[in-house]
């Protein structure tokens, strides 16, 4: 544990002070509420949070969170699954900030249709699938610890900077659809690719300082809409999924790793899910 005044990650009340987050699909409605939880990180102030969020249209930061400066960062979808773009990112961030001490891969929802049955998957549908849903986490367990491990023993050019003077990051994956019936095949493969990114990058991150968990997450919904469905009679509020987040951002959880939380209301726990295919 790092005592100094100028950094610690595991500070007692949690906060994510002078920390820099990335913030992938940050126009899906979970996205922008891990945006505003971080946000929420930048008092007292004397600190700052500063979140670098990959999207066109973000949020804005409560006026109680003015320390916290939200960035866009468009990139061709889908994004990041192209490897290139992750690098341009984070070497734009390094750039500008000096630092990475946070990656968030948000979900991309579930089509609304209903998805191809195992015999009109294709291919190309496939590919698509991963492209869209599992290459993100991916790349940035394979290209943002490096950048995680980068100190920076001199105050960054951002207002109330802090140094880095120990290795520390934290990668968190967002799985959405747990709990979602008729997610055919194709779905559970993807899910199945982003569980193994995180178990397998367990033994990646060994000695780095970088943490990687997962959040799995049910039935999601603006506010909380009812459902029989449920064994907590409702689907999840945004801000519910990124408090779970926030935590695995945080020093809270630092002894968590390689681990899974699922957040759906129950769901799960009432046995396993009959897929039609």
């Amino acid at each position: 544990m790092d005592s100094t005044d100028e950094f610690s990650p595991y500070r007692e009340d949690g906060k994510l002070y002078g920390f820099v987050c990335v913030v992938t699909g940050a126009s899906h409605p979970i996205g922008q509420a891990i945006i505003q939880e971080l946000a929420a990180c930048d008092h007292p102030p004397s600190s700052n949070t500063t979140t670098t969020a990959q999207s066109t249209s973000l949020p804005s930061p409560s006026p109680s969170h003015h320390l916290t400066k939200i960035i866009p960062y468009p990139t061709s979808p889908p994004s990041p699954a192209v490897e290139h773009e992750t690098l341009a990112l984070i070497d734009e961030i390094l750039a500008s900030f000096g630092r990475l001490d946070i990656w968030i891969c948000s979900p991309i929802p579930l089509p609304s249709s209903p998805p191809p049955s195992i015999f009109s998957t294709t291919t190309p549908i496939l590919h698509s699938l991963f492209e869209t849903h599992a290459l993100g986490p991916f790349f940035a367990l394979k290209h943002a610890p490096a950048a995680m491990g980068k100190l920076s023993p001199q105050k960054g050019g951002y207002p109330n900077a802090v140094r880095k003077t120990q290795k520390y990051g934290s990668i968190i994956t967002v799985i959405g659809g747990e709990g979602e019936k008729g997610g055919g095949v194709g779905y559970e493969m993807v899910r199945g690719a982003v569980l193994g990114v995180v178990k397998g990058g367990v033994g990646v991150l060994k000695g780095t300082g970088v943490r990687g968990n997962a959040v799995c997450v049910g039935f999601v919904g603006e506010g909380g809409e009812e459902r029989d469905d449920v064994p907590l009679g409702r689907a999840a509020k945004p801000r519910e999924i990124a408090r779970v987040v926030g935590f695995l951002a945080s020093g809270f959880s630092s002894y968590v790793t390689g681990a899974s939380l699922v957040v759906d209301g129950g769901v799960s726990a009432m046995g396993p899910n009959i897929v039609p295919i």
